[in-house]
C-alpha cells in the first residue's frame, strides 16, 4: 500500500513536469498581463484545494544562514511577480526558499498605461514598464497577514518598498520611511527599491548625496523599529545593472558605511544591445531574462570584490537554469532570485536551481 502511494505521488510529479510545457503556449497566446493574472488564478485554486502541494516538484533542502535568517534553500522569488502580496501561499507550493513581494508604495497607484509588458520569446526575455502598479501598503499588509507561509509556517518573506510616482525625490525618504514603518513587523527582511527604470527619476536615488541621505535615515529608523517591535528586520538595497563599475564600488562602500544588511543585484536594464534587432526592443521599460544575465553577474562580481564578504549579495537577472544560478554564486552571490526564468521555464526551475546550488559552499553572509 505504501509503495502504491509512493508510485502515485511519483506519477503526479512526472505529470507536473509535463504540465507547464503543455500550458505555456496557451499562456503565451495571451497578453502578458492577462497571462499573469490567469496563471495566478490557477495557482491559487490549485493551492487552495491541495493539488498544487501534491504535484509540486520536491525541492532539495539545503539550508543556509544569511542575515541572521535560516533559508531552507537559496532560491527566491524576485519582487515584481506578486506586487500586492496576494498570492504568497500559492507561490510557496513551488518550493522557494524565500519569497519577495512588492514593490509596494504608501498610496495605491495604477502604474503606467497599458500595454506595458512585452515578451521577446526568441531571447527568453521580457520588457516591462509597469511602474509600481499596486494597491497601496494598507491592502498589501492585509494580504501578508492572511498568508500562512509567513504567519504560521515561518517562511522567509521579503517585502519590497518604493515611493509613489508623484512624490518628488526631495521627499522620497518620507515614502520609504512610511513603508518601512508599515511593513517592518511583518517582514523577514525589507528591500529598498531605488533601481526600477519605470518610475521617473527613481534611479537618481543611487547618486552619492541622495543615497547617503536615504541610507542614513532608513538605518536610524530601523534601529528605532527594532526597539519598538523587539525584533531586528534586515534592510536590503536593490541596485541597477546599468551602473558604471566605479558607481557600483561607491555604492558598496556606502552600504558598508551604513551597515546595510544586504544588497540585491540587479534590477532590470534599459540597455538593448543584447536584443538589438528584436521588434520589441524599441519598447521603453526594463529588460529582464536571459539577456540580463551577463550584466547582472558583472555587477555581482564588482560588488563582491569591493564588499569583501562584509554583507551578502542576492543575485538576480538572467537565471534560466541551475548553471546560470551557479555562475551567480561563483561571482559572489549567496542567494539567488528568479522571475522571468519562472515564466519561460516553469515551476521545475525552482527545484533544478536548488539542486544545482545544494552542494556549493556558501559565500560569507
Amino acid at each position: 500500500m505504501v509503495s502504491s502511494a509512493r508510485a502515485s505521488i511519483a506519477h503526479l510529479h512526472r505529470l507536473q513536469s509535463m504540465l507547464y510545457p503543455l500550458f505555456r503556449p496557451l499562456l503565451f497566446a495571451l497578453d502578458p498581463e492577462t497571462a499573469h493574472d490567469a496563471a495566478f488564478v490557477s495557482l491559487d485554486a490549485a493551492a487552495a484545494c491541495g493539488v498544487a502541494q501534491l504535484v509540486a516538484p520536491r525541492v532539495r533542502a539545503s539550508p543556509v544562514e544569511v542575515m541572521g535568517l535560516t533559508f531552507p534553500n537559496r532560491v527566491g522569488l524576485a519582487a515584481g511577480l506578486d506586487k500586492n502580496a496576494a498570492h504568497i501561499d500559492g507561490l510557496a507550493t513551488l518550493g522557494f526558499g524565500f519569497i519577495e513581494c512588492g514593490t509596494v508604495t504608501p498610496r495605491p497607484q495604477p502604474g503606467n498605461p497599458k500595454p506595458r509588458m512585452f515578451r521577446l520569446i526568441d531571447a527568453e526575455a521580457l520588457i516591462n514598464r509597469l511602474g509600481f502598479n499596486n494597491e497601496g501598503v494598507e491592502r498589501f499588509l492585509v494580504n501578508v497577514a492572511r498568508a500562512r507561509f509567513a504567519t504560521t509556517r515561518g517562511g522567509i518573506l521579503g517585502l519590497n518598498i518604493g515611493k509613489n510616482f508623484d512624490t518628488p525625490n526631495a521627499r522620497a525618504i518620507d515614502d520609504y520611511l512610511a513603508c518601512l514603518r508599515a511593513v517592518y513587523a511583518r517582514a523577514s527582511y525589507v528591500t529598498v527599491n531605488i533601481s526600477s527604470p519605470n518610475t521617473q527619476g527613481l534611479r537618481e536615488l543611487q547618486g552619492d548625496a541622495a543615497l547617503e541621505h536615504l541610507l542614513g535615515k532608513l538605518k536610524a529608523e530601523q534601529a528605532k523599529l527594532a526597539q519598538v517591535h523587539g525584533k531586528y528586520t534586515p534592510l536590503v538595497v536593490k541596485i541597477a545593472p546599468d551602473l558604471t563599475p566605479a558607481d557600483v564600488r561607491r555604492i558598496a562602500r556606502s552600504l558598508m558605511a551604513h551597515a546595510i544588511d544586504g544588497v540585491i543585484a540587479t534590477n532590470t536594464t534599459t540597455d538593448r544591445s543584447a536584443v538589438a534587432g528584436s521588434p520589441q526592443a524599441k519598447e521603453a521599460g526594463g529588460l529582464s531574462g536571459r539577456p540580463l544575465g551577463t550584466k547582472s553577474t558583472a555587477v555581482i562580481r564588482t560588488l563582491a570584490a569591493e564588499l569583501g564578504g562584509a554583507l551578502p549579495i542576492i543575485g538576480v537577472g538572467g537565471i534560466m537554469s541551475g548553471a546560470d544560478a551557479r555562475e551567480k554564486i561563483v561571482a559572489g552571490a549567496t542567494l539567488v532570485q528568479i522571475y522571468t526564468g519562472l515564466i519561460y521555464k516553469g515551476p521545475e526551475l525552482v527545484a533544478a536551481i536548488a539542486e544545482a546550488l545544494a552542494t556549493m559552499p556558501a559565500n560569507r553572509s
